[in-house]
């Protein structure tokens, strides 16, 4: 028990230090940044049509498309897919 609390007692004192821009030793991870505008034009898909796709709010894309907003997490994820294999996506959704 004491291993799995010095871990967490570890991770969570790394996480801290990251968040207020120390060093820290731990492995982070983040996907590249995207152009969301270039990637939906390059599949000539309008607003409308890449929301669809993507199962997001139009207003959702507008926000990406002005730089008001930067796609996070998961969908960050899939827009660097989306990117680098535009074909297989778009058949996977349909």
């Amino acid at each position: 028990m004491t291993n799995a609390f010095n871990s967490i007692a570890q991770g969570l004192q790394e996480a801290i230090d990251f968040t207020e821009g120390k060093k820290v030793e731990a492995k982070i991870h983040r996907a590249p940044e995207v152009n969301v505008v270039e990637i939906r034009r390059n599949l000539g898909l309008t607003q409308m049509e890449f929301a669809s796709k993507l199962c997001i709010s139009v207003s959702t894309l507008r926000h990406w498309e002005r730089g008001d907003r930067n796609p996070q997490g998961p969908a960050l994820a899939l827009l660097n897919v989306v990117a680098k294999e535009p074909k297989a996506v778009m058949r996977a959704l349909g």
